[in-house]
């Protein structure tokens, strides 16, 4: 998965990084991030728990890089590092307490920006299973438009925010949704 993201800061200090880039890639910028996403996990269960956050991450990292010509209509996705793999955590996390775990789940994708919220994709970790419950990730766009003379490289650049939403729906009950907000604390 490493290798899909480019690295991206804008420091610049990392201008012999910035070579190895992919064109077209999904790019993360720098985040001030400590990333402690499996201290607390069963040893037993690790390895299966890093492997299924792994394939979620990929998975939600391809959602991105598909919709970016049709539905995102940008060349470049700048996510603050990590993001993807946080937001893996969370979705693991979340889903936890379900009977078949993440193997259960089925994952939308969703951008905010200015026009509303644009649907990337649906993941489903395990597509043997018939989901039990949904979750649904809305990334934001950042909107504050602190670099012009990115605008002049790329002419479209979508930059995410941070800060992310996960609504767990369960799909056989009528408890209602649950909302996460995060924030890059």
């Amino acid at each position: 998965g490493e290798d899909m993201i480019g690295k991206y800061s804008f420091q610049q200090k990392a201008s012999r990084e910035m070579s190895s880039v992919r064109r077209g890639s999904v790019d993360s910028y720098d985040e001030r991030e400590n990333c402690s996403s499996f201290t607390n996990l069963d040893p037993g269960l690790e390895d299966e728990q890093r492997l299924l956050h792994q394939n979620v991450t990929q998975q939600l990292e391809r959602c991105l890089t598909e919709a970016k010509t049709s539905t995102l209509l940008c060349q470049v996705v700048l996510l603050p590092r990590h993001l993807l793999t946080r937001i893996g955590h969370h979705i693991l996390c979340s889903s936890s307490d379900e009977p078949c775990g993440l193997r259960g789940a089925s994952i939308a994708l969703y951008v905010d920006d200015k026009d509303g919220l644009k649907t990337v994709g649906t993941v489903f970790p395990d597509p043997s299973v018939t989901p039990t419950f949904e979750l649904s990730v809305v990334l934001k766009v950042d909107t504050e438009d602190g670099w012009p003379s990115l605008k002049h490289i790329f002419n479209k650049v979508l930059k995410l925010r941070p800060e992310y939403r996960l609504v767990k729906r369960k799909l056989y009950s009528s408890a209602s949704p649950v909302v996460h907000d995060f924030s890059e604390k």
